[in-house]
């Protein structure tokens, strides 16, 4: 690692657009002043945010730290932590986070911190990975070059790897990895979280319309009193399931968010498999929230439009708050079916949004806009 003059140490955090681009520029309003206190050396830390999509055109860690190494060397820094929502594989294993003490890099792949207190986690891994890179530990001691794992919270958690050279592909001499099915879970829910779920709701506004719609009408319709009355608990649940399952797979097939891969290896099978894992809980979650908002607002619907002598005349069965509930929870798997055909009306761009493979092909087309030409693997 280059040593910088006047104790300045000059740490760039090189972020993927979208969320990680966020959680840097978050973390860079407070992390001079943690870090020149953990450091407990007088030393200051300047941190400059650049957000570029870094990881155009590959996933693999060699190509990205390489990337990495040569963007810093075209660059007046000390330290370069690059951060991506992407997941990394290598060697079979989840992988955390590269560390090249020689040169002062650090790659972090944000979904292995899991879904829950995300930026937390992340200001904690770029702050044992600064401070590592830098020479110190988590306390602000000296470290010795041959001790050179990351002492802090965060590191503990993990397992650390030392990675033997493969000819030029290894860069890292220190690597983190999660493995089993608990770290298979939380790259998973940081996956999930990257996308932001959240967003597909704004962004199906036509289906929401079209669900709506169904719903209204169908809370006034003497023959879906009849059946809510009929259907037992377990058929509503069924009925729920199966029309949320429709949303989804109309969702996924529709907009095309299925990642298939093109390649044979391990790291490109795990990949997709995690591709799509993360679009059905994004698109679920997504669909259930809308699910639960139909269910409000048709219980609201029926509260203000039922008359519960019509109702008491056609279902033999008096209006009480069990019938209100019933109905509506019948009422919103029907809307649910309804606003699923709706979906088709709209843009493919405001769904992809929550699947991981397209953003990678944005940024892809971003990359050929700026530069002209695809970006070499």
């Amino acid at each position: 690692m280059r040593v910088s003059s006047q104790g300045v140490t000059v740490v760039a955090l090189l972020a993927d657009p979208d969320a990680p681009t966020e959680i840097a520029q978050r973390m860079a309003r407070t992390l001079p002043a943690r870090l020149a206190h953990k450091s407990g050396q007088e030393r200051r830390f300047d941190i400059e945010v650049i957000s570029e999509p870094f990881t155009a055109g590959a996933e693999d860690p060699p190509t990205l730290m390489r990337r990495i190494m040569d963007r810093g060397s075209a660059e007046n820094w000390d330290i370069v932590v690059a951060l991506t929502d992407l997941p990394l594989h290598l060697h079979g294993r989840k992988l955390v986070v590269d560390l090249n003490h020689e040169h002062g890099l650090a790659l972090l792949s944000l979904p292995s911190l899991g879904g829950l207190r995300l930026q937390t986690r992340a200001r904690q891994a770029v702050e044992e990975a600064v401070l590592g890179l830098a020479g110190l530990s988590a306390n602000g001691t000296e470290e010795s070059p041959q001790s050179r794992s990351l002492l802090g919270p965060f590191a503990r958690r993990l397992t650390p790897t030392q990675p033997g050279p493969v000819g030029e592909e290894e860069t890292p001499d220190l690597r983190y990895v999660t493995s089993g099915p608990r770290g298979y879970l939380r790259v998973l829910f940081g996956m999930v979280r990257a996308n932001r779920p959240w967003r597909l709701v704004p962004g199906l506004s036509k289906a929401l319309a079209a669900a709506l719609a169904t719903g209204a009408v169908a809370t006034v319709n003497s023959t879906v009193w009849i059946l809510a009355e009929a259907l037992s608990a377990p058929r509503l649940v069924i009925a729920m399931v199966g029309s949320v399952g429709i949303m989804i797979g109309w969702l996924i097939v529709d907009a095309q968010l299925w990642h298939r891969s093109t390649e044979g290896s391990l790291e490109a099978r795990q990949r997709a498999r995690l591709y799509n894992a993360s679009t059905v809980v994004t698109v679920g979650i997504g669909v259930l929230v809308c699910y639960v908002g139909l269910m409000v607002i048709n219980l609201v619907w029926a509260l203000f439009i039922l008359n519960d002598r019509v109702f008491a005349a056609t279902t033999r069965t008096p209006l009480h708050a069990a019938e209100y509930w019933t109905l509506s929870w019948f009422v919103a798997s029907v809307a649910t079916v309804g606003g699923a055909l709706g979906s088709g009306l709209e843009s493919d761009e405001a769904i992809r949004a929550a699947a991981y493979s397209k953003r990678e092909q944005e940024r892809r087309h971003t990359l050929q806009d700026n530069d002209g030409d695809p970006p070499s693997k």
